[in-house]
């Protein structure tokens, strides 16, 4: 199926209607899905996991169900130090249940800041560290010491390129006076296309897009760019922020967008390009900090999100291409073995829990109370 077939049928597939309590899918692909499907074994190549009990709550239920997975900077402090990012890990480590210590491996990241040095990078390739993530300052959760302009970094930034650590960015710009929604269409005219022309050799991951502007851009790009793909890019447009309602549980960075935008997402995740992987974002947030009078922003989805996926690709009629965006492209393009074992999605319906423990307090998931048609059987 070409890429463009994938683009028409997800312009009239998962269109999102109001439902008694949810926005509900509407239609699915021609021609009978299977009831089981057996991949290998996906990662998730953009995670929070947060710190102290809230972390002890939640590493467990991506331990469950993937191989590895890319954990995000911005704690508070940041970890910006090769030296804070092993001591991260090793909490991060101390979190996995016993059952799966041996077989999921966090691999860590460093918060890029102004003033970040070149040496930095090297002392971070041998710890271990992966990529560096870049935020723009003030662009989301714990962002106030991100990067106000990139041309500061150029030094570390090409000493990444030289090292082989990757950029993650979170594609966004912060200017009061561009419009909330555009955010990430103006950073990639203003931002993004400046610093891949400064430093080309740079391997860039635009993280978590959102709009068509960001899709047909990372497909247009030269190899050494890719992008991570959220279940709510996918299966949600802005329209779930007010059905019946301020809806804080469906507020996210960057935050939702119009249909045509999502429908593109879609499109662009589930057309077989190896440019685009898995990466749930998935972010905890205390329920009381999420419905407060300044909410924050962020979806909580590791326990439903690959079941989400598989629900995202059959509406798409894509489900042969699951396995790859789930566990092949994202090994691939950071340079990493694919992993071997398997992981057995079911179409069992399940209704997703209201609430999960989050240290002393507790999470909204997203899908909160909704029927997911697909389990994982981890």
């Amino acid at each position: 199926m070409s890429s463009g077939t994938i683009t028409r049928r997800m312009q009239h597939c998962a269109t999102l209607v109001p439902g008694r309590r949810q926005w509900r899918a509407v239609a699915a692909a021609a021609g009978a899905a299977p009831d089981t499907l057996v991949i290998t074994r996906p990662d998730d190549w953009h995670l929070h996991v947060r710190d102290g009990a809230g972390l002890q709550s939640v590493v467990p239920h991506t331990a469950q169900q993937y191989g590895r997975a890319i954990i995000m900077p911005n704690l508070v402090p940041p970890v910006t130090t090769a030296a804070a990012a092993r001591e991260y890990r090793q909490r991060v480590v101390a979190a996995v249940p016993a059952s799966r210590a041996a077989a999921f491996t966090p691999l860590m990241t460093c918060y890029l800041t102004d003033n970040t040095p070149p040496e930095e990078v090297l002392r971070a390739k041998e710890a271990g560290v992966v990529a560096f993530k870049l935020y723009p300052a003030g662009a989301t959760t714990n962002s106030d010491s991100g990067v106000t302009d990139f041309r500061k970094c150029l030094p570390t930034l090409r000493a990444m390129a030289e090292a082989g650590l990757l950029l993650l960015v979170h594609g966004e710009v912060t200017d009061p006076e561009v419009d909330f929604f555009d955010r990430e269409k103006v950073f990639i005219e203003t931002k993004l296309k400046p610093l891949l022309d400064e430093v080309p050799e740079l391997r860039v991951v635009m993280e978590h897009i959102t709009t068509a502007d960001a899709a047909a851009f990372v497909a247009a790009s030269p190899a050494s760019v890719a992008a991570s793909v959220t279940p709510q890019h996918m299966l949600l447009n802005r329209n779930a922020l007010f059905l019946g309602g301020l809806r804080p549980h469906a507020f996210c960075l960057p935050i939702l967008k119009r249909e045509e935008h999502r429908a593109a997402v879609a499109a662009a995740a589930t057309s077989g390009s190896p440019k685009f992987f898995l990466g749930t974002d998935s972010a905890p947030h205390p329920k009381h900090a999420k419905e407060s009078a300044c909410g924050c922003a962020g979806l909580f989805s590791a326990p439903v999100a690959l079941a989400l996926y598989a629900h995202a690709f059959e509406q798409a009629g894509a489900l042969q291409h699951l396995e790859a965006f789930a566990a092949f492209h994202g090994p691939d393009f950071y340079g990493l073995p694919r992993n071997t074992d398997k992981i057995t999605l079911r179409r069992q319906p399940w209704t997703v829990p209201a609430t999960y423990q989050f240290g002393d307090s507790e999470v909204v998931p997203m899908w909160a109370g909704q029927e997911c048609p697909w389990s994982v059987e981890a």
